[in-house]
């Protein structure tokens, strides 16, 4: 009786399926992450030179743009709070600003009482003795003394500065004035400390603005702060 004889076929994959394989898989990973971070040609590595990115290359790429992200977001941060510094130089400059800070608002423009001869002429600032008191707008001092400046013992030591505008800024009460007749000052420039010197029931800083140098010509300056957009 003659012998069958079988073969057994190898279990291992020929080359051809083992390419197939590996582009299959590089293309799918293409399709997720591009082309590009998928797979490249490599003098070696696997299948004809061919290395593919794993899922560990993949999640470094994700990383990196992430941390990428953040780097840009800070920049664009940085350049608008410097812009926002920048005009707020210029606005301080060459717009206006509040006399004082860190104050109460007390008498209004135009308010009735006992203290005043006719209408409150100003807007008061309720400070305490020894507040700085700063120019509202860059300017030219034309007054500044006891007796109001010249405008009458009512407003005890003051100052007046005229503007380019056309328009003046008056501040009384001081308890010690710092600038002299003549003198050009800047918009938040130091003028003064505030006080409760001529008529005053308390310390605080009295604040007009006017059409001319004196008393009489006054408007309602919180009104006109707003319009040059300066929030008190």
């Amino acid at each position: 009786m003659s012998k069958r004889v079988s073969f057994q076929h190898s279990r291992r994959p020929s080359l051809s399926r083992v390419r197939g394989a590996v582009v299959a898989a590089g293309l799918g990973t293409s399709m997720v992450l591009g082309a590009g971070a998928a797979f490249a040609a490599a003098p070696a590595g696997g299948p004809d030179g061919v290395n593919l990115l794993g899922s560990g290359a993949a999640e470094s790429v994700a990383e990196q743009a992430t941390v990428q992200g953040k780097v840009a977001a800070k920049k664009a941060a940085a350049v608008k709070k410097a812009a926002a510094a920048k005009k707020a130089a210029l606005k301080k400059t060459h717009g206006w600003g509040a006399p004082v800070s860190r104050y109460e608002l007390s008498a209004s423009f135009g308010n009735d009482g006992s203290r005043w001869a006719h209408k409150h002429s100003g807007q008061d600032f309720a400070v305490p003795t020894g507040t700085k008191v700063h120019a509202a707008h860059t300017g030219i001092v034309v007054k500044a003394g006891p007796n109001g400046g010249g405008d009458g013992p009512a407003y005890g030591n003051a100052v007046v500065i005229k503007h380019a505008n056309g328009t003046y800024s008056q501040y009384a009460h001081l308890s010690k004035i710092e600038v002299r007749i003549g003198e050009a000052v800047k918009t938040g420039e130091r003028i003064a400390l505030s006080g409760s010197t001529g008529n005053s029931s308390g310390p605080h800083l009295h604040f007009e603005i006017r059409h001319t140098a004196d008393y009489g010509s006054a408007i309602n300056p919180v009104s006109f702060l707003h319009r040059e957009g300066v929030r008190v």
